[in-house]
């Protein structure tokens, strides 16, 4: 059997070969060895393997003498706001996110209602290496109940961070994508409370999704034809566990991951200036912003919860990661596409244009993504040989490594999610960030 793919937050796996119920239940044991007693929240995306995890993972709970408070399927974000307004210690998300259809997987939130951080998870990760537990007999088992209205919270929470009325006042007319995940259940309340005519797609949060999983151009074309063909005025596109959000403007043409973050921060500083974080994998969209309202900008290491430990470390009033996840400290310390939604909306009717209008506003960069198969000792080489052979004003190796010009940058980094390495460069046209990575590569092909 296979070892599943562990991180600082979680673990995913191929259901059966990597992920099983006893894997799980270990896991689970693990967290627990680090926690106080007390109520943990557990939900999880539309997958079909959930049921299954969900009761391996309430069972190892109850074991453990908590308290499960069961939200069934629900989005990662309204999970992480439910942990808060229950004062349960933790919560934990059953999704493998963007993956295909056999992985799933176990995020982990801590009392704060955000993934828990590094330092925190590193306890985990030895705890589970060293199978801790602490299995209880029959007088200390914990309790099982169900949650009544788990999205309430969360909806009533991002629906305080924008007018409704005004949003309400321009009917705007939306085609969500929720591919059969999860984001369906708040996605519809949120829409139609703001006055939304909402078309959706892959309501049902049974897993089936109707394309792959992950937002992204390619994989999203019958979705750009609906919205040009049916007279939409935006689509939102949503990964399974609904934390992402991809945007399609009313032609039809797919603005992307990376627009989502920049637009709400956007419309943020608009309101309020102060901080912001990115992550260095993420478009200089963000820094651009920066400069334009003149406020303090920070890049993170990739990765969720680098990216909340550094706006708590510096006080940002907007964060988020290009992988279309936004992070308002008003919400929660989570990336939201229900945020990104209602903030997207709310900039639309406040500027009274289309969200095509608003994105020509912006710098128009040209991001390619691209993959290498390295091992953990060539990675270390490969960023020494980058560094060396591609002379750069700025170089950042708080996350692999990171060269900046003026004008373009790279990044070289393994990935928390997948047994790869990318290779990231973002530069003015389409033709000099391939070239960018073209030339990165051919550093990589040289004998190290």
């Amino acid at each position: 059997m296979s070892e599943p793919i562990i991180s600082v937050s979680g673990l995913r796996g191929i259901i059966g070969s990597e992920l099983t119920p006893t894997v799980a239940s270990r896991y689970v044991a693990a967290f627990c060895s680090t926690l106080q007693p007390g109520k943990i929240v557990v939900g999880r995306d539309g997958r079909a393997s959930g049921p299954m995890l969900a009761h391996a993972v309430s069972a190892a709970l109850m074991g453990h003498g908590m308290k499960v408070l069961d939200a069934d399927v629900i989005s990662t974000p309204s999970l992480g706001l439910l942990v808060r307004n229950q004062q349960a210690v933790a919560g934990i998300q059953i999704s493998a996110s963007h993956n295909p259809p056999a992985y799933n997987g176990l995020k982990l939130f801590n009392q704060d209602g955000r993934v828990i951080p590094p330092s925190e998870g590193t306890q985990v990760l030895s705890a589970y290496r060293n199978q801790s537990n602490r299995w209880l007999n029959a007088d200390g088992l914990g309790t099982y109940e169900q949650v009544p209205d788990p999205h309430r919270p969360h909806l009533e929470s991002v629906l305080e961070t924008v007018d409704c009325q005004q949003i309400a006042g321009r009917k705007f007319r939306i085609l969500l994508d929720s591919n059969h995940g999860a984001g369906s259940l708040l996605g519809r309340r949120l829409l139609e409370h703001l006055g939304c005519h909402v078309t959706i797609l892959g309501a049902a949060p049974d897993g089936l999704f109707a394309h792959p999983p992950e937002p992204l151009a390619d994989n999203l074309s019958m979705v750009s034809s609906a919205i040009e063909q049916g007279g939409f005025d935006i689509g939102f596109c949503q990964d399974p566990d609904a934390d992402r959000l991809a945007v399609i403007d009313e032609k039809g043409r797919y603005i992307g991951e990376e627009f989502t973050s920049v637009l709400c921060t956007y419309h943020r500083l608009e309101q309020k200036t102060g901080p912001i974080v990115t992550n260095c994998a993420s478009s200089s969209m963000t820094e651009w912003l920066a400069k334009k309202y003149d406020v303090p900008f920070f890049r993170s290491k990739v990765g969720e919860a680098n990216v909340v430990d550094m706006m708590l470390s510096v006080s940002a009033i907007y964060g988020g990661e290009g992988s279309g996840g936004p992070i308002d400290p008003r919400v929660g310390y989570v990336r939201d596409s229900f945020v990104g939604m209602a903030q997207i909306l709310d900039l639309m009717a406040s500027q009274k244009m289309a969200i095509s209008q608003i994105v020509s506003q912006l710098p128009n960069w040209a991001m390619i993504k691209d993959k290498v198969q390295l091992s953990a000792d060539e990675l270390v080489r490969s960023i020494d040989l980058l560094k060396r052979s591609l002379e750069a004003p700025l170089v950042d190796t708080q996350d692999g490594v990171r060269l900046d010009w003026q004008d373009r940058w790279l990044l070289l980094r393994g990935s928390n999610t997948e047994p790869i390495v990318r290779l990231i460069a973002e530069a003015p046209t389409a033709f000099d960030a391939r070239q960018l990575i073209d030339q990165a590569k051919n550093v990589l092909n040289r004998k190290v």
